[in-house]
Formats: C-alpha cells, structure tokens, sequence
C-alpha cells in the first residue's frame, strides 16, 4: 500500500488530473473526521472539500518525512476545522452518535437496551471532555492512528500523544465510576 501511495503521490505531483485517485483513496477518511469534529454534514462537506483543495495545492511541496501521506491529510483537515471553530465562534460538537447505533439481529432486547445506556453514558462522558481529547480519541478509534501520526496531526510529540491519551482514558473512566457510583 505504502509504496503504491508513493507512485500516486508522485504521478499527482507531475499529473494534477491523478490527484484524483488520492483524493478517492481518502475522501470518506477525512469526510468521516471533518464530520465527528463539526456534527454537521453541510460543513464536513465544505470543510472535506476545503482540505482538498488545499493539499492539491500545495501537493508538490509534500514530502515523505517518515509519516504517512494520510497524516499530512489530517493535519491539513485539523487546520480546516480549527479556523472554522475560530472564525464562527462556534462550539464543540462531536457526532459519535453513530457508536451508539450498534446492533446485531441475534441481540435480546434487553441487552440492546443495556448496552445502548452504556454507549450513551459513554458518549456523554466524551462529549464532556476538552476538544482536544476528542479529537484525540476520533484519530485513535475512528482513524486508528498511530500515536506518532496523531501527533503529527496535532504538533506534538509521540510521548506527549501517549501521556495525553493515558490520561483522558483515566479521565473517561473516573467520569464513568462517578456514573456508575451514582446510580447503584
């Protein structure tokens, strides 16, 4: 994958109509994040386009440093959505709705009722966390990113990655204990 990714990045860098095939390769990816970061279809669509359009200019700059073409998408979208929060004045809405809508046929009621509290209280404890640790936790569940391509995507380094993860994990677990305490 990692070498055919370089030939299309290289034809793309010569070609502008083989940008194509890298923007079909990863539109659904930076759709699926653009939308958990805005909650709205209407903006992911923009903002989706958007980073598009700017990785197509600025295409024959990119480089293979060591990180993933992918990373370089996400980082460009994390911009995307920054000044879109910035210039709005708008406030954090994650969709991960979607988590919660996780059913199988062979599943008893009750425990689809069950679980759907639980993903619901989770969702909650999530949507409480700062924006940040959101989007940590999208990148690493969603995108499943590695520590060191998040932390391309968010200007960190991989063990201030690990540190931060480790500790909205302790963060989400000690906000669903107190659920959890409350309601035994």
């Amino acid at each position: 994958m990692e070498d055919q990714e370089h030939l299309l990045i290289e034809r793309a860098q010569d070609d502008p109509l083989a940008f194509a095939a890298l923007y079909d390769l990863y539109v659904d990816r930076v759709y699926n994040y653009i939308f958990q970061r805005t909650g709205n279809h209407g903006d992911a669509e923009d903002l989706t386009a958007r980073t598009f359009l700017k990785a197509f200019v600025h295409l024959k700059g990119y480089r293979f440093r060591g990180i993933p073409f992918a990373a370089w998408l996400f980082r460009i979208a994390h911009n995307a959505v920054a000044n879109w929060y910035r210039d709005a004045h708008r406030h954090q809405m994650v969709a991960l709705d979607a988590v919660a809508e996780r059913s199988r046929d062979d599943d008893r009621p009750e425990d689809l009722a069950q679980s759907n509290e639980e993903s619901g209280v989770l969702l909650e404890a999530v949507r409480h966390l700062p924006t940040e640790r959101q989007e940590l936790l999208i990148l690493k569940f969603s995108e499943g990113l590695s520590n060191a391509e998040i932390g391309q995507i968010m200007n960190r380094s991989e063990g201030a990655v690990k540190s931060l993860f480790h500790r909205t994990l302790q963060a989400l677990r000690d906000e669903l204990d107190r659920h959890h305490g409350n309601h035994e």
